[in-house]
C-alpha cells in the first residue's frame, strides 16, 4: 500500500509515500539498496519467551506475535543477521535506534557493539514511564531501553531543549567561565572587573532518559496491538535524526508507530512485518494517522497534583494516600477496614454537611467502601443528628471544631 499526504515540506514537494510490506524482514532488508535509508527503528522481539497477544477494545478482534525462542543465542543469531543488513542499508550519516528491554539488553548491545562499532555507540536511552504497582516481591519493571548507534561519527543530529531545574542559578549560567593559572574555573572578567556575558543560552540539552506516558488503555491511537508504543515516542527519535523527506526503515513496524509517526513529521517510511494482520493495522493507521494529546508531557506531572493541601493538613498524622484528580475524596488511608478502602473527606468552605457527606459517599461506595470519614469544618443544622447521613459514613469535627465545641459546652471540670 502507498500513501501520499497532502503535507508538504520546505522546498514545497509533496512527501514521499510511506509504504508497508508483508514480508520476512531479513529477507526484504537483502533487497534494499545500501546506504538508502536514513534511520532505522528496530522493535524486535524482547526475548519474553511467550506469545503476546491483545484483543482491541471493542473485543472484535485479536493481534498477536511469537515471542518464544529455543535459547539465548538462538534469539542473538536472529538479531545479529538482522544487524548486519540494517548496517548495510545505512546511509553514511545514518541513525540506528534498537528498543529493547531487561531481557535481552545485553544481548543486543554486545551485537550492536559487534556490528556498527563501539566508536558509534551515541547514547542508552531509558525511556520511563509510570505503571500500576503490583504485588510483586521485586522491583516494578517502568522502563524500557533505546540503545542509539550512528553509520559513522558524521550524523544527523537535531538539538533538544528544555527548560533548566528551578535549582539551576540561571545568573551564573551567563556569565562566561575561564580557567585560571590553577586550572579552576572562575568567572571571565573585563578590565573593570565585570563579569563578561556568556550569550544566549537555549536552555538544558535533552537527556538520555524521557519520562513518556505509557499509553493509555483509553488513548485515541490505542490499537489493540501488543506492545504499541506511544507516537510521541517515535516522534522525538525521528525528529532527533533525521530531516524532512528522509526514509525512515522499521523492520519490525508491527501497529505501524514509527511509519504514522513518520508521516506526522513529513518523512518517508518503509515499514515490514511477518503478520498479514499486522500489515493491515498499519494501513489503516497509515490512512488516518492519530497521535494522542499527552497532559503529562504538555503540562507535567505536577499539574496532576490537585489534592487540596488545606485538607491534607488537617489529615497530619493519619497514614494516608493523597488523592488526586477526585472531587469527592481527599485521601485514603493505608490501613482497610474490612477488607474494604477507607476514605476521607474533608468539607469545604461554604458546603453543608450533607453536602459534603452525599460526594463523599459518591466516590466511596462504588469502590465498596464500607467505612467513610467526613472532617467537618463548619456544622449546620444538617448535621447527623438532624439528618440520617448515608451508609457507610462518619462524621468526626476538625480540631478547631472540637475545640469551639468544648469550650461553648463549659464542661464542669469539677
Amino acid at each position: 500500500m502507498t500513501i501520499t499526504p497532502t503535507r508538504e515540506i520546505e522546498d514545497d514537494r509533496p512527501v514521499p509515500p510511506c509504504s508497508v510490506h508483508h514480508d520476512d524482514c531479513l529477507s526484504f532488508l537483502r533487497g534494499m539498496a545500501a546506504g538508502s535509508v536514513a534511520l532505522v527503528y528496530l522493535d524486535p522481539p524482547f526475548f519474553t519467551r511467550r506469545v503476546h497477544r491483545l484483543h482491541t477494545r471493542d473485543r472484535t478482534m485479536s493481534y498477536s506475535f511469537d515471542d518464544v525462542w529455543e535459547s539465548q543465542e538462538e534469539y542473538a543469531a536472529f538479531l545479529r543477521e538482522r544487524l548486519e543488513e540494517a548496517h548495510r542499508v545505512l546511509a553514511e550519516n545514518g541513525s540506528l535506534f534498537f528498543h529493547c528491554d531487561r531481557n535481552a539488553g545485553h544481548v543486543a548491545r554486545g551485537l550492536l557493539d559487534v556490528v556498527f562499532g563501539a566508536a558509534n555507540f551515541r547514547s542508552e536511552i531509558i525511556w520511563h514511564y509510570r505503571r500500576w504497582s503490583s504485588g510483586s516481591s521485586s522491583l516494578l519493571p517502568a522502563h524500557q531501553t533505546i540503545y542509539y548507534y550512528t553509520r559513522s561519527g558524521s550524523f544527523v543530529f537535531h538539538p533538544v531543549w528544555g527548560e533548566y531545574s528551578p535549582a539551576t542559578n540561571v545568573d551564573q549560567l551567563l556569565q562566561r567561565r575561564e580557567r585560571d593559572a590553577f586550572q579552576k574555573a572562575v568567572y571571565q572578567r573585563d578590565r573593570s572587573g565585570r563579569p563578561i556575558p556568556s550569550g544566549d543560552k537555549p536552555g538544558v540539552p535533552l537527556s538520555d532518559v524521557w519520562d513518556i506516558p505509557y499509553l493509555n488503555p483509553k488513548a485515541r491511537e490505542r490499537t489493540g496491538y501488543p506492545t504499541q508504543k506511544p507516537v510521541v515516542l517515535l516522534e522525538r527519535i525521528i525528529g532527533l535524526a533525521t530531516n524532512p523527506g528522509d526514509l525512515v526503515l522499521d523492520p519490525f513496524c508491527g501497529s505501524g508507530t514509527a511509519l504514522v509517526a513518520a508521516l506526522l513529521l513529513g518523512r518517508r517510511a518503509i515499514g515490514v512485518d511477518r503478520s498479514p494482520a499486522a500489515v493491515e493495522l498499519t494501513r489503516k493507521r497509515l490512512a488516518d494517522p492519530i497521535r494522542s494529546r499527552s497532559r503529562v508531557l504538555e503540562r507535567g506531572r505536577e499539574s496532576y497534583r490537585t489534592a487540596d493541601a488545606e485538607s491534607l493538613a488537617l489529615l497530619t498524622g493519619l497514614d494516608c494516600v493523597p488523592v488526586h484528580r477526585n472531587a469527592g475524596v481527599d485521601a485514603i488511608l493505608k490501613q482497610e477496614f474490612d477488607d474494604s478502602p477507607v476514605p476521607i473527606r474533608v468539607q469545604r468552605a461554604g458546603e453543608t454537611v450533607a453536602e459534603a457527606a452525599a460526594k463523599l459517599h459518591r466516590a466511596g461506595g462504588p469502590k465498596g467502601a464500607k467505612r467513610m470519614f467526613l472532617v467537618v469544618q463548619e456544622p449546620d443544622a444538617t448535621a447527623a443528628e438532624t439528618r440520617p447521613l448515608p451508609a457507610g459514613v462518619f462524621v468526626i469535627d476538625a480540631p478547631a471544631v472540637a475545640i469551639r465545641r468544648l469550650l461553648r459546652d463549659d464542661p464542669d471540670d469539677s
